[in-house]
């Protein structure tokens, strides 16, 4: 740009108004790299001829549209949410940056993989944009080739920005599938055609975890090729078996598989050379703390080029990266292992009340990261009254899930000595639960349902802070029990709790349930609130265990990253006679 001759006359670029053609019509066309210019907006403001013939798009169909929302997607050709586009957080900074693979969506439906470079650039006097590269990582200049050399061609800066963008992308997740698909497309099609993730289970057995191969500008899935593989064998010179032991890395090519096979290994590996005709491959540990977690294979079909010695130690370098990134997935999902089978095996089984049907539900939240505090219970009391109790132990972790074990078994021993009055046991346990550091904070509502002596079922209620009970009638009318609402526990201030009653109609359903039911990130809770009751009216003669099923699937938010737990029950129809039934 410049060394564009002021005095020269400025061409339009062809399709964009006249004032992107004024500014950036010669210096824009005359750059060899596929460019183009978006305003302080992100909108497309000028293309070159290179950048429409990567994209496979006309000026025309760039011209002021969003450069995220056309074109910037993810891996599975899904678009990326603005808050985590790294071009638009560049942009909104004024800065410059670059990138490696992002995915982007060429106007024939493929989804390329390229690095990208953004530097602020001046539109006008007072109209701020920026210049945005997009290109093949090591500047390829033909969109459809592949690149000429092996990965020892990578400038020394082309692979700090892999091994650091591995160490980003990889180590930013919790998930084992998900690292694995983050690091094969780090490295395919940029290193290689295909890759191939071996794991050792935790039972020593090995399992074909991926099998990606990079054809016609999208990565595409092998299923046929993943699943279960033979034990590695001990003293095999192969290798795959060497470095499922932790061997060095080492090359390998078709031929090597060739002769007998001194191994199921060597079998499976002879299928995986003949099905995805790679001719040379690259294939390293990836080591864990303490043990061999798997392998890393790269592979090469469509390029002429075999790997070298020389490119083994890149490869070393991203495989360790990924051993301690698959390290922390898997000791943290033991972990919640541990938690949900905790809290499950704390979670009671339902006591069986003549007349009454009872159900519950518990589920986990979604993210590995997240393990709650959510509980219900319900049991008999010594005079035969029912005890209906649900709660929310602050946190998401072992503490909370802990916690709350200790808050319900107190609860039970406080319900014992005050069968009484809801309110009074709820008083107890506030004051105990100031003395219990796992329970920083605990929310529930607790009931005491008991059939009178007119055959109606007649609900004695307290809450802490939790959100209300829905009643449903068998007519499909639905209120929340919004009365007797006090603070939530483990505040430190003491306030009078007080206790509500109200009768059970026949053949009603009421719901308890947590907050993760109802709340979702950036959404009110009373718009949660008014979708459980439309719900849970829609459902009211729904068996109890299909009204609960469905109520979960279709009221928790798609945004909840919170467990909940329900608690269901519905009285008897009447008789003929007119009485309810026992």
């Amino acid at each position: 740009m410049d060394g564009a001759d002021p005095g020269r006359g400025t061409i339009p670029v062809f399709g964009f108004p006249a004032r992107a053609g004024a500014l950036l019509g010669v210096t824009l066309e005359d750059m060899k790299a596929p460019a183009l210019v978006v305003d302080d907006k992100g909108l497309i403001a000028g293309a070159n001829g290179a950048i429409q013939a990567l994209l496979k798009r006309t000026a025309e169909e760039l011209a002021g549209q969003d450069l995220h929302d056309l074109l910037h997607r993810d891996r599975h050709g899904q678009m990326v949410p603005r808050a985590r586009c790294p071009i638009r957080e560049a942009l909104a900074a004024g800065v410059t940056r670059h990138g490696d693979l992002e995915w982007f969506s060429s106007g024939d439906g493929a989804l390329l993989g390229l690095s990208w470079f953004l530097t602020p650039y001046a539109l006008g006097p007072e109209e701020r944009g920026a210049l945005v590269l997009l290109y093949r990582s090591g500047e390829r200049a033909d969109a459809d080739s592949r690149r000429d050399g092996t990965s020892t061609s990578l400038t020394e800066l082309d692979r700090l920005a892999l091994l650091a963008e591995t160490t980003t992308q990889v180590t930013s997740t919790l998930d084992v599938d998900e690292a694995l698909h983050r690091l094969a497309a780090l490295t395919v099609p940029r290193l290689a055609d295909w890759a191939v993730v071996d794991l050792i289970t935790e039972r020593d057995e090995v399992r074909r975890a991926l099998v990606v191969h990079h054809k016609d500008g999208a990565l595409i899935e092998r299923q046929d090729l993943q699943g279960p593989m033979p034990p590695v064998p001990q003293k095999s010179p192969m290798p795959l078996s060497r470095a499922l032991r932790g061997a060095a890395s080492s090359l390998a090519g078709p031929s090597i598989y060739q002769g007998e096979p001194d191994s199921g290994i060597a079998v499976e590996q002879h299928r995986l050379f003949a099905e995805t005709g790679m001719h040379s491959a690259a294939i390293a540990p990836i080591r864990g703390l303490r043990d061999v977690l798997g392998a890393l294979t790269l592979g090469r079909s469509d390029c002429p080029d075999a790997f070298t010695a020389a490119d083994l130690p890149l490869l070393e370098d991203l495989t360790r990266r990924a051993g301690l990134a698959l390290d922390n997935a898997r000791l943290y999902q033991r972990q919640r292992k541990v938690a949900e089978t905790m809290q499950r095996y704390l979670l009671p089984t339902l006591p069986t009340v003549p007349g009454l049907q009872m159900s519950a539900r518990y589920l986990p939240a979604p993210d590995a990261s997240q393990v709650g505090g959510d509980w219900y219970d319900a049991f008999t009391l010594a005079d035969g009254a029912t005890a209906l109790a649900i709660g929310d132990v602050v946190g998401h972790d072992l503490d909370a899930a802990a916690g709350m074990a200790q808050v319900r078994n107190m609860l039970r021993a406080f319900a014992w000595s005050e069968p009484e009055s809801p309110s009074c046991v709820v008083a107890h346990l506030d004051q105990a639960i100031m003395h219990i550091p796992e329970v920083p904070r605990a929310t529930m509502v607790l009931a005491r349902l008991v059939r009178e002596d007119d055959g109606l079922w007649r609900l004695h209620w307290t809450n802490a802070g939790h959100p209300p009970p829905l009643l449903i009638t068998h007519d499909g009318q639905a209120r929340f029990l919004t009365d007797a609402h006090g603070i939530l526990l483990g505040t430190g201030i003491t306030r009078p709790r007080t206790d509500a009653v109200t009768d059970l109609p026949p053949q009603a359903t009421l719901v308890f349930y947590t907050d993760g039911l109802v709340e979702a990130p950036r959404h009110s809770i009373d718009l949660g609130l008014n979708r459980l009751r439309r719900y849970a009216a829609s459902l009211a003669r729904r068996p109890l265990d299909s009204f609960s099923d469905d109520l979960l699937n279709q009221v928790r938010p798609t945004g909840n990253d919170d467990d909940v737990a329900l608690l269901v029950l519905r009285t008897p129809a009447l008789l003929a006679d007119g009485g309810p039934s026992r």
